[in-house]
């Protein structure tokens, strides 16, 4: 039998993801450790640098009893010209899960593809599903009778942004997205999800009866080369302390971190009152937990 893998959100139901939120708060809430992962190992397979992934990962498996194994790819014969499917083929044939943050969504496909243990997107240019499960267990927290109707996002149609747009067809929400020309999200998403997507012609559109308000840098990771132009591009796509008061009465702000204040967020923002992102982070790790019970438990 083949292992389930969580690549994005498109082979999950939305009872598998709503139990996987749901678990993550109640581990959270009970603080709750066990050793139902004993003897078992995580891999973890980075290419780009890491805080709140890399550490609520490997909290999250010795939470369950479990080992952590970190490999930045330069140190593993891929970065020597080995191909993906060999080093697939040898690392879950020892580990019993691997955590994979890399530039490809192809290349963590191929590696999935090839392994015989579940493997975890923690990060691709396409997708960014572990912070997705975060973001909508810190809104069932602070919302827990509200049903989620709409989500605004500002700025660049990156990784998180498409994840959102998954998540928006499974859960039956709006996301509505104020982001420059020529940079929204994944088109085939766009087409797809069609129907719960608003491409936004202003910020106060795009901000009016939202109970999520999010944001992420100009910047990606991968496009470091480009900051300088991107931050013309984007000068006027920032969310501030005041466009809270155009979205729902209830709505929290979120940003998945790090932030580049002065940019994409005013100098005070991540301080406001109806910012959760410091629970958001946190989330991670109880999420991650969960996750990870969800795909290795018996």
């Amino acid at each position: 039998m083949r292992p389930k893998h969580f690549l994005n959100f498109d082979k999950f139901s939305k009872t598998d993801l709503v139990s996987i939120i749901e678990r993550a708060i109640e581990i959270k809430s009970k603080s709750e450790t066990s050793n139902i992962f004993n003897k078992k190992t995580l891999g973890l397979i980075f290419q780009k640098p890491s805080t709140r992934t890399r550490v609520s990962f490997e909290l999250a498996m010795r939470k369950l009893g479990g080992n952590t194994i970190f490999l930045s790819s330069s140190e593993l014969q891929m970065s020597r010209g080995e191909p993906i499917p060999d080093t697939a083929k040898v690392l879950s044939s020892m580990v019993d899960t691997i955590v994979i943050r890399n530039d490809s969504h192809e290349e963590l496909k191929l590696f999935a593809e090839n392994s015989s243990v579940p493997v975890i997107n923690g990060l691709t240019d396409l997708f960014h599903p572990c912070q997705i499960l975060a973001d909508l267990m810190t809104f069932k927290e602070k919302n827990d009778s509200k049903t989620l109707k709409k989500v605004c996002w500002i700025g660049d149609g990156n990784n998180v942004c498409n994840s959102y747009i998954e998540a928006a067809s499974i859960f039956d929400f709006e996301i509505s997205i104020f982001c420059p020309k020529g940079c929204e999200p994944h088109q085939p998403l766009l087409n797809k999800a069609k129907d719960f997507i608003t491409l936004a012609s202003s910020k106060n559109e795009a901000l009016e009866k939202a109970q999520i308000v999010t944001t992420d840098v100009w910047t990606s990771m991968s496009d470091e080369s480009s900051s300088k132009e991107r931050k013309k591009t984007f000068k006027n796509f920032f969310v501030e302390e005041k466009d809270m008061e155009l979205a729902d009465d209830k709505a929290i702000f979120l940003h998945c971190l790090p932030a580049h204040r002065g940019e994409e967020i005013s100098f005070t923002m991540l301080e406001h009152a109806q910012s959760m992102v410091w629970d958001q982070a946190e989330n991670r790790l109880h999420a991650q937990q969960s996750l990870l019970e969800f795909l290795l438990a018996d």
